[in-house]
């Protein structure tokens, strides 16, 4: 099977084909990125993010995955949309604003247990950097060098928010009752909350 890299090329060189391959093997977790924030707007966004790949193919210069340089397009459609959300005219920072602030989400409806609802709902209380660090670090398994590359931000700063991310999380959580206990430790910690997000 080829390597997103390879499909690229191929893609560059004019195969419509291998350009499809390379969408159909980073679109569950695209959409999964969108899904429990946008609902309603899940597939404009999914569309507009491979849009805006197919705009730029030739700008990936190859620093960082494929699928990062996907995240990191997928990170600003989502913000985009946010803007258009705010009508008040304010400048949004998505190191202080929630989801939960901007937009009623299906955290309710995806709860598979209570677990996983707490999980949802505490997470759409983040500000939205918070939010999305999680998530791509739980969900899609991304390294902090990666994250950085997303984020746009040094590795060592992405490792600090994180760590303030999860901090917050946890104390979010701690305010209500759990079906299971939680570790204490980080790495406890991270290994419960991927369990619990894990998506089917």
């Amino acid at each position: 099977m080829a390597d997103d890299r390879e499909l690229l090329e191929r893609w560059r060189g004019g195969d419509r084909d291998a350009g499809q391959a390379l969408f159909e093997r980073h679109f569950e977790s695209i959409y999964g990125f969108f899904v429990n924030k946008c609902e309603s707007e899940v597939d404009e966004l999914v569309q507009a993010t491979f849009l805006a790949c197919v705009r730029a193919r030739e700008q990936f210069r190859g620093d960082s995955s494929f699928r990062t340089y996907l995240f990191t397009i997928a990170r600003h459609e989502l913000y985009r949309a946010l803007r258009t959300l705010r009508r008040d005219g304010d400048r949004l920072d998505f190191l202080e604003t929630s989801l939960a602030e901007l937009v009623t989400t299906p955290a309710t409806r995806l709860g598979r247990n209570a677990d996983h609802k707490r999980l949802l709902e505490a997470m759409a209380t983040l500000p939205v950097e918070q939010q999305l660090l999680l998530e791509l670090h739980y969900w899609e398994d991304t390294d902090i060098t990666a994250l950085a590359t997303i984020f746009e931000a040094p590795a060592v700063t992405v490792r600090s928010r994180l760590h303030r991310a999860r901090k917050a999380l946890r104390a979010r959580l701690e305010a209500g009752p759990m079906e299971r206990a939680v570790d204490e430790s980080d790495e406890g910690f991270d290994q419960w909350a991927r369990s619990v997000a894990t998506r089917e």
